[in-house]
């Protein structure tokens, strides 16, 4: 489908938060969550008028992730009477959400993620609460050294995961070219054609997403597909127990991550006869995460969980679902305690699969390399 290009004024959208609003929807917007100027911090939060949407502000310290897969969530109640139970499951009914200002690289985690949620079970939660947003997000300016996007795939404007984009034109940044991209995007548009315009031209649209993709490319330069086949050849290398040495394996990087999806299940009693059953965040980076029930743990040192980690997303999810579990955003990097730098790690990576490619090329052709 070609994109439609419109126009959407700081005016525009404030009215089309409003008719949102006024439709029944439930509208989530990147917000300040401080209004330190030194040091500002953004959440998504459901909002009441645009007044509050943060465009152009930090990167949410949280990703779209816990609105699609919630932190803790109640699967189904128990109850017993007698000889009988009796079970009482979530409606399955879901509020219809968009998501203004969504950052490209948390928009494109969500078809990343549909591809687990639907492979061997579907996931009704999570389709449901797909089917139920729409998603408009806006190009990027890139936040810092931690963002690395093109180095996955991606851009910092790129069009994965959403269903219209915002791209400013101009360095205000409160006007927009508009790109629609889906047929949900198209049913949004038409039911609030009103807020938009034809555009006048596309001022500096252009210019700021080159300088955006610039400032990310040069953050890191690596082949995922090399060091995909490098982890695949490495299980047991060394450098995993240097690479590991700081972890702490709090989980930090999983909470914040857009991608990671881990999580276990629990049946809480609530008295003597009755129950929640829920699902609840969890990460391999925590020790009880494979502790068996004997007491064996097939992961028993923070390196070998680390490992998993960067397996996880950079070697087993791209050989199975081909998509690399990792959209870039950084945040891993800058929640980690200990100063753990996920770019770093994979350039330490990358360096390794490059010494080793030369190493084989020298052993085809005789060489000492």
């Amino acid at each position: 489908m070609k994109p439609e290009k419109l126009y959407l004024t700081e005016a525009g959208l404030a009215k089309l938060t409003h008719d949102l609003r006024e439709a029944g929807a439930r509208v989530i917007a990147p917000v300040l969550a401080t209004e330190s100027s030194s040091n500002p911090v953004a959440d998504y939060r459901e909002i009441e008028d645009a007044g509050r949407i943060a465009l152009g502000g930090p990167l949410p310290r949280l990703s779209l992730k816990e609105f699609f897969l919630p932190p803790t969530e109640a699967l189904l109640s128990w109850r017993q009477v007698k000889g009988d139970i009796s079970l009482d499951q979530p409606s399955g009914d879901y509020p219809r959400t968009v998501v203004v200002g969504a950052f490209p690289c948390d928009a494109a985690a969500l078809p990343v993620l549909d591809k687990v949620m639907g492979w061997d079970y579907r996931d009704d939660p999570w389709f449901g609460r797909r089917k139920a947003t729409t998603i408009i997000s806006r190009a990027c300016a890139v936040k810092d050294s931690s963002c690395f996007c093109p180095a996955v795939g991606l851009s910092p404007d790129s069009l994965k995961g959403a269903d219209i984009l915002l791209v400013p034109v101009d360095d205000s940044g409160n006007n927009h070219l508009v790109e629609v991209l889906t047929p949900a995007g198209e049913e949004l548009v038409e039911a609030h054609r009103d807020v938009f315009e034809s555009p006048p031209d596309e001022g500096k649209a252009d210019e700021l997403r080159k300088a955006a993709l610039d400032r990310a490319s040069e953050n890191l330069d690596i082949e995922p597909g090399a060091i995909k086949s490098w982890l695949e050849s490495n299980f047991e290398h060394d450098v995993w127990a240097d690479i590991a040495d700081r972890c702490h394996g709090c989980g930090a990087c999983a909470s914040v991550c857009p991608t990671c999806h881990c999580f276990d299940i629990i049946d809480e009693p609530e008295g003597i006869d009755r129950g929640t059953r829920r699902r609840n965040w969890d990460t391999c980076q925590a020790s009880l995460f494979t502790l068996h029930g004997s007491g064996h743990n097939p992961r028993p040192e923070q390196s070998a969980r680390y490992r998993q980690r960067v397996m996880h997303k950079f070697a087993i999810y791209p050989k199975r679902f081909e998509e690399i579990l990792c959209t870039g955003c950084g945040r891993c990097s800058r929640a980690c305690a200990a100063g753990m730098d996920l770019p770093e790690v994979l350039r330490t990576l990358d360096q390794l699969a490059s010494s080793s490619e030369k190493q084989t090329e020298a052993s085809s052709t005789g060489g000492v390399g």
